[in-house]
């Protein structure tokens, strides 16, 4: 039987058409995750993520390569990273948080990538359509219900005025966050006063520089201001100052408060995107998914060291209550 040259070529171009939208076998399987910092929150993604692609069958040290690395809090870092990851050419590159997402999709057009943590993807231009990211990205958007979170503020503490709100303005999700606040606190009677902490280390000293300002303080899904969470906490102790949360896992680190997202289970759904790659779906035909379960956790025993009473109607209703 005779082929053409064109012909041979046309055969070859199908072959490697089918073979790019095969699946990943399990024993090929590469999963290389990084996040801009290591805390609580984060970490709780990162292993949601493993213990999904786990009971999807592919096992970190059997099946499954899989490979974490923190940029420790500096966006230079992220990018090194990001592309050390696209040079070992992973089956899929995960990454955890705004910041190393824009890292990972600005050093890869080709390798698959799905960004979890992320407040607003299309804003960090990370993808230009949340139903039809198109091209080798897609993932999860963990904006935080901020008009719930107000009302839980005004619940707990119903004479708050003033609003201190410390933020990363370096980190886009941070803005997005502070900009959306300031949208909606007047209808809820409340005024944003923020307070800048473009590092870890300047934490501390924007929560003391609201002291005298501000009713209560309020931390966004801000991973600069939540690794140094602490700094916020001991502000709020030593004046009184209530301080509210946005991700739940900085409740047990003090806040008194806070309505959203266990990161474990944004982890866990994170994880069934992955899976979906793995098996051979194309991330650009995947939309964008929000988180699907929202918590209320309470931690009384913080509510009194800062003088405020968390009211017995919230507790009750509380998902966990911190002791």
């Amino acid at each position: 039987m005779k082929f053409s040259r064109m012909g041979l070529l046309a055969c070859a171009a199908t072959l490697a058409a089918g073979l790019s939208a095969m699946p990943v076998a399990a024993e090929d399987a590469f999963v290389a995750v990084t996040a801009i910092v290591e805390h609580p929150a984060l970490d709780a993604c990162r292993d949601g993520i493993r213990d999904e692609l786990a009971a999807a069958g592919f096992e970190d040290g059997k099946n499954l390569k899989f490979v974490y690395e923190s940029a420790q809090g500096n966006p230079g870092t992220a990018t090194q990273i990001a592309r050390k990851f696209v040079g070992e050419k992973p089956s899929v590159i995960v990454a955890i948080s705004t910041p190393s997402a824009q890292a990972v999709v600005s050093a890869t057009k080709d390798i698959p990538v799905v960004f979890t943590a992320v407040t607003d993807p299309v804003g960090a231009q990370l993808v230009t359509n949340l139903e039809k990211p198109g091209g080798n990205v897609t993932g999860m958007s963990d904006m935080s219900p901020l008009d719930l979170h107000l009302a839980l503020i005004r619940e707990i503490t119903p004479e708050a005025k003033k609003i201190g709100v410390p933020y990363n303005p370096g980190e886009a999700n941070a803005v997005t966050l502070v900009e959306l606040l300031k949208s909606l606190a007047p209808a809820a009677g409340f005024e944003i006063v923020e307070a800048a902490a473009p590092k870890s280390s300047d934490v501390l000293a924007a929560a003391q520089s609201l002291v005298g300002k501000v009713d209560v303080i309020y931390v966004p899904t801000d991973n600069t201001i939540v690794s140094a969470l602490e700094a916020v906490i001991k502000v709020g102790i030593d004046n009184k100052i209530p301080v509210y949360a946005g991700d739940t896992d900085s409740v047990p680190r003090g806040a008194i408060a806070a309505l959203g997202f266990n990161y474990y289970d944004v982890g866990r759904q994170t994880g069934k995107i992955v899976v979906r790659v793995l098996q051979g779906e194309n991330p650009g035909d995947i939309p964008v998914e929000g988180v699907q379960i929202t918590e209320l956790y309470v931690n009384p025993g913080a509510a009194e060291k800062m003088g405020v009473t968390i009211p017995q109607e919230v507790i009750a209703r509380a998902k966990e209550v911190v002791n």
